[in-house]
């Protein structure tokens, strides 16, 4: 049977350039403040071509864009030694390493020793602490020094944020209270920080992967100050996504396809995996698709460069401050 055409059907394709470049005009506010480019330093030192896509579009951002990058290519043996050079390098403004480097505990040991002021990716200790704990600031009430959020999940609300899932009307915080979202995917990189960022914003959220399904909540009526996870034994991904308005998928293997006839009228739907999760007939019941996050993962990476600038800075100048508009997870509230 032929797929129907985009004209049949109520769903509207939203292409990740355009939230993208939306961003990046914001980006671009940020950047007039400075007296030079933020400089970003990329580190690969595996095979993966994935890794080395990423890279190369990162550096055509950058340079397309105001910021200065270089790519760096070690090898295994030399990573450590390359990540403590360029955290006393002052030429050095933020660092992304491209990983798996080892897949084992070592990428976590080295996640740990970029130095906190030039983590992007926000994966140091402190980072993920503060997320998990719905701690968005780094120097308590002072409120000058924002809290860097990991760039997936964070493009992930981004998306959601422009396409008007967050509810502005609302208090800041709770600006997702009342939408059920299912998101599959726990792992530790990208599935559960986004989960635990999501209830934190007061979305009721199940978490699926293959051992089973969590529910991360901030309990009825919104009264905790960070989520809590609850394991629901027994229930699976058909068990849950019929009650939910948005379903977001990152699995990563190239033969999983969700089941779109779980799915509810009117789902919004978003794929951040480099696979397609979602077959093509998701738009014969979502009502908002967005098929890639790719652009909008990069863009991000460059706020939070513009925001570790931000941080260091003792004055009153806010290069990040023009990405933060009223309303946004990372507003002030």
């Amino acid at each position: 049977m032929s797929a129907p055409s985009a004209a049949s059907t109520p769903c509207k394709v939203m292409l990740s350039k355009h939230v993208a470049t939306h961003l990046l005009s914001e980006v671009e506010e940020g950047l007039k403040t400075l007296e030079k480019p933020p400089h970003l330093v990329g580190f690969l030192a595996n095979d993966d071509p994935a890794a080395l896509v990423y890279a190369q579009m990162t550096q055509k951002t950058c340079e397309e864009n105001g910021f200065k990058y270089s790519l760096r290519e070690v090898s295994r043996d030399d990573i450590e030694e390359a990540i403590l050079a360029a955290n006393t390098d002052d030429a050095v403004d933020g660092i992304i390493v491209y990983y798996p480097i080892f897949n084992n505990r070592q990428d976590q040991y080295l996640q740990q020793i970029v130095d906190m002021t030039k983590d992007v990716e926000g994966l140091s200790h402190k980072y993920i602490f503060n997320m998990y704990q719905n701690v968005r600031f780094l120097d308590g009430e002072a409120k000058r020094q924002k809290s860097i959020l990991p760039c997936t999940p964070l493009a992930n609300i981004k998306i959601l944020e422009y396409l008007n899932i967050y509810n502005t009307i609302l208090p800041y915080g709770n600006r997702l209270f009342g939408h059920t979202i299912c998101v599959v995917n726990r792992s530790e990189v990208v599935g559960r920080p986004l989960a635990a960022l999501l209830a934190n914003d007061g979305a009721c959220v199940y978490s699926v992967d293959v051992t089973g399904v969590q529910k991360f909540t901030r309990g009825e009526g919104l009264q905790k100050k960070r989520h809590d996870v609850i394991e629901l034994e027994g229930k699976t991904l058909k068990d849950v996504v019929p009650l939910c308005d948005v379903v977001i998928t990152g699995v990563p293997g190239d033969k999983y396809k969700f089941d779109t006839s779980l799915l509810r009228e009117g789902a919004v739907c978003v794929n951040f995996s480099s696979e397609k999760n979602f077959p093509h007939e998701v738009r014969e019941k979502a009502s908002l698709f967005v098929p890639s996050i790719g652009k909008v993962t990069i863009v991000v990476l460059l706020r939070n460069l513009l925001r570790l600038i931000q941080n260091k800075r003792m004055d009153d100048v806010k290069p990040a401050e023009a990405t933060e508009r009223p309303g946004t997870l990372e507003a002030n509230s």
